[in-house]
């Protein structure tokens, strides 16, 4: 045996057992479900709560069915700086706050133009809070299963790559 053959062996049969140990590993229940952080009950559904009013029922599910806000709150678990963590907790904390002072009412038991009228402020104090809200709520949705399979058009099995598709008025878009 040659020792190139030896090395492309080696590395493979190495991938192998990793790959292998890797999958087992990701589908641990551990992994998948479970208290994603140390946030209140109240802290997720107001973040379902405003995800819902950035992608609400249509046709289509929203984010609230989607359970965006697990999501949100992985993410800044995982993906944020403890700082970051802080400043956005708190940002939600003051949302919250301007329900009560405005309207005299938790955000939770809003109307939904009142909702809509704190979120649109939100816009204009916290402009910050609210991109990163909407960037995790927009991706959050678009990759779960009901935003893939249901707001995007979905094919499991998609064939051959071809790069540009002409598109029917109103058809939906590819998910990926």
């Amino acid at each position: 045996m040659k020792r190139r053959k030896a090395i492309q062996l080696g590395a493979l049969s190495l991938g192998a057992f990793f790959s292998r140990e890797l999958a087992v590993l990701a589908q641990q229940p551990s992994l998948l479900a479970g208290a994603s952080s140390a946030t209140t009950l109240d802290q997720e559904l107001l973040l379902a709560e405003l995800a819902d009013l950035i992608i609400p029922n249509t046709e289509t599910p929203g984010a609230k069915a989607a359970g965006v806000e697990r999501f949100i709150i992985r993410v800044l678990r995982d993906c944020h700086k403890p700082e970051e963590r802080k400043q956005f907790y708190h940002s939600l904390a003051q949302v919250e706050a301007d329900g009560v002072q405005t309207f005299g009412l938790p955000f939770l038991q809003l109307n939904t133009k009142q909702r809509t009228e704190l979120l649109t402020r939100c816009t204009v104090r916290d402009k910050p809070f609210f991109l990163k809200l909407k960037q995790l709520t927009v991706t959050g949705y678009f990759t779960s299963e009901i935003g893939a399979s249901k707001a995007l058009a979905y094919l499991p099995i998609p064939g051959k790559f071809i790069g540009s598709v002409p598109m029917e008025p109103g058809q939906k878009t590819w998910a990926l």
